[in-house]
Formats: structure tokens, sequence, C-alpha cells
């Protein structure tokens, strides 16, 4: 099966070649139909939904997955998150979230402005490319789960789960 990922990200198409080796992996930019800094769970589900939609359609007998990053408010802390969501060639919708980690209290006033988290990160971290590499996870993990593995995991819970209800 050929599976087409909503993005060029190497972190993101990596994540899928790394979960479906088998299997013939593109990535292919769509728009996530949200702000391109999502802004909760639920935003960041959409745009994993949108993209993973768009991807499904592209060929016939494909699926598409959606990868999206965002951050998320729990009570008054701000918080990274991300969503999957992969769309099989009859159309199911399966999705799931992973990593969660703190960002830092100075973060917040430029991501309520509208710059994305990358952007943020490039600067914060004095590097380049960071959301291409290993992500805001990444760096404030010490590079213990960077953001292709965090990524990773997510497209593991929607093969889990598409293979489990295949089964069924």
């Amino acid at each position: 099966m050929k599976f087409i990922v909503g993005s060029k990200n190497p972190t993101k198409v990596n994540a899928v070649s790394s979960i479906f080796p088998d299997n013939e992996v593109i990535g292919i930019e769509v728009p996530s139909q949200v702000s391109s800094q999502p802004f909760s769970d639920e935003e960041t589900l959409e745009g994993a939904v949108n993209r993973a939609k768009q991807c499904a359609k592209v060929e016939n007998n494909s699926a598409g997955i959606g990868l999206e990053g965002g951050v998320m408010y729990v009570g008054d802390r701000l918080y990274l998150c991300n969503w999957g969501a992969l769309v099989t060639p009859t159309g199911t919708i399966y999705t799931a979230s992973g990593a969660r980690v703190l960002l830092p209290k100075e973060m917040e006033k430029p991501l309520k402005q509208g710059i994305e988290l990358g952007v943020i990160m490039d600067q914060y971290a004095n590097k380049t490319g960071v959301s291409k590499k290993e992500g805001a996870i990444g760096i404030f993990t010490n590079n213990q789960l960077t953001r292709q593995e965090m990524f990773a995991q997510v497209v593991t819970l929607l093969k889990g789960q598409w293979e489990y209800w295949q089964n069924k």
C-alpha cells in the first residue's frame, strides 16, 4: 500500500516510513485548513484530519496520513501537543495523540501573536531548522525524544488501531 503524508517535512515523512518500512511513503504539501500555529488539541487534531483526508484522495488504494503539531493549555500552562490521523482507502479515519511537554512561559506571547513554534524554537535554541530536526520536544527533552520519534509513536498508534479494527 502507498501512504501519502500531508507534509514534506522530513521528520513527518521519515516517521511514517519508519513505521511502514515495507510500503511506499511519499510526502506532499497540503494545507491543514487551520491556523499555521494550532492553539488547542481540537485545532491540532482538525489540522491532522484535514491533511489526511486530502492525501487519501490523491491516489486510489492509498492511505492518507496527517501529522500536526500544536500547542495547548492545561490550566494556565502551555504545552506542546501533536496529533495524527490516518484515512484508509475506504475512508475510515483513525486518530491518535502523543507526547506533551511544558513550554517555557516566555514562548506564550509570541505564540499568541501567531508566530509558529518552529520559528520561536530556532531563536530560542540558537539553531536553524529545529522543526525539521529534533523539534521542540527534542530540545526540551535533551534529545531523549526527537520530533521524528514523537511522530513515529503517533503513527504506531494509528497503525495499531487500523490493524486491530481490520481484524474485527
